[in-house]
């Protein structure tokens, strides 16, 4: 087995407690047995399926903040302690990634999410759905109350969990009435509201949330860290995402796992941005009276703008990718090497997504 396979099974070991304990909750409170079965099977479904990134995120940045020096050098091994607390912590993110996937499925009439049917078209569940979602949402604070309510941090938690709700319902909202499926309006596109959308959307909850988490539980206090923080991976996630809108026109479906669709569902991508920003006038034109249609047609002469000379995608994404290496290498170099904040834990994360190809 891997030491990748090995980390994934001890998280998810963890899960499997967290899922008896919220069992157990409803036991305790004279849940009917239809009622437990039905909460299993919308965590079991909704939770644990994907890459669990974030989730893990939280325990890679706990042990290298409390098991290496400033060097790099391994000191220590987390005790078993440690290594719960931070998973839980890891977890609760992945029941927030659920609980937002849950609803954005309902909001966006997807079919399928990671291989399978979107919660609300599994037989029999339809609008409950949406409550099952506030359940999967629920769990989060039912888990910080029970582990981490002795905690000096524990509000710390709560107001990191909440803040971050707020801010991806904002980025949620702004995503939603800019590129509704069904109206497409390029005049309410441009690389600002692209950048708003990306960063409320993900980069606080996919990059800071988990930093700041395992930030919070190794006792960091100095406020200014979390400030540094925020200025670093607000840009990791802008660039995680824009690679994802790069990937899903030019990545290989093989490779990526998903046939790219943002043209057909007018998504508000960079791509689409970067190509209005610089279109001539007879190119705006193609793309308002192709993009967003349910026509690979239509799809194909989109792709064609993107690829003209004045465009050239490929060549502007190069340029953007390694200007972002830069730009957020020069923002990790300059954290101070000192306690409670390695510059470690930051090129960890931006080893995991530079140059990505899925």
């Amino acid at each position: 087995m891997s030491d990748k396979q090995a980390k994934r099974e001890r998280f998810e070991h963890v899960f499997s407690t967290i899922v008896d304990e919220l069992l157990t909750y409803m036991k305790d409170n004279s849940m009917p047995d239809d009622a437990i079965a039905w909460f299993k099977r919308n965590l079991d479904y909704n939770t644990p399926g994907g890459k669990l990134n974030r989730g893990l995120s939280v325990v890679d940045t706990v042990d290298l903040l409390l098991c290496t020096d400033e060097s790099g050098k391994r000191t220590r091994e987390l005790s078993d302690d440690e290594y719960f607390k931070a998973a839980v912590l890891g977890w609760c993110i992945e029941l927030l990634q659920a609980y937002f996937l849950v609803a954005d499925d309902m909001m966006d009439a997807s079919i399928t999410r990671r291989g399978h049917a979107c919660w609300y078209r599994v037989q029999n569940v339809g609008n409950i759905a949406i409550n099952d979602a506030f359940m999967l949402e629920g769990a989060i604070y039912f888990l910080l109350k029970k582990h981490f309510r002795g905690e000096r941090y524990y509000v710390d938690l709560l107001e990191l969990f909440h803040d971050t709700t707020f801010q991806t319902e904002l980025g949620q909202l702004v995503d939603l009435i800019t590129a509704p499926e069904d109206s497409v309006d390029l005049s309410k596109f441009s690389l600002d509201k692209h950048h708003l959308i990306v960063v409320y959307k993900t980069a606080f909850y996919s990059f800071y949330l988990p930093v700041a988490l395992a930030m919070r539980m190794c006792g960091v206090d100095d406020e200014n860290l979390y400030k540094r923080a925020l200025d670093i991976l607000l840009p990791l996630g802008e660039y995680f995402q824009i690679q994802d809108d790069y990937l899903d026109c030019y990545g290989t479906p093989q490779v990526i796992g998903k046939i790219g669709t943002d043209i057909l569902d007018n998504k508000c991508s960079w791509n689409i941005n970067v190509a209005l920003e610089n279109a001539t006038p007879e190119q705006r034109q193609v793309l308002d009276q192709n993009y967003g249609r349910k026509d690979s047609a239509c799809e194909q002469r989109v792709k064609e703008i993107f690829n003209a000379s004045n465009i050239d995608l490929k060549k502007r994404f190069e340029q953007y990718e390694q200007d972002s290496y830069h730009r957020i290498h020069s923002l990790i170099n300059e954290i101070p090497e000192t306690q409670g904040l390695k510059r470690s834990v930051f090129v960890s994360f931006f080893d995991k997504v530079y140059k990505r190809s899925k």
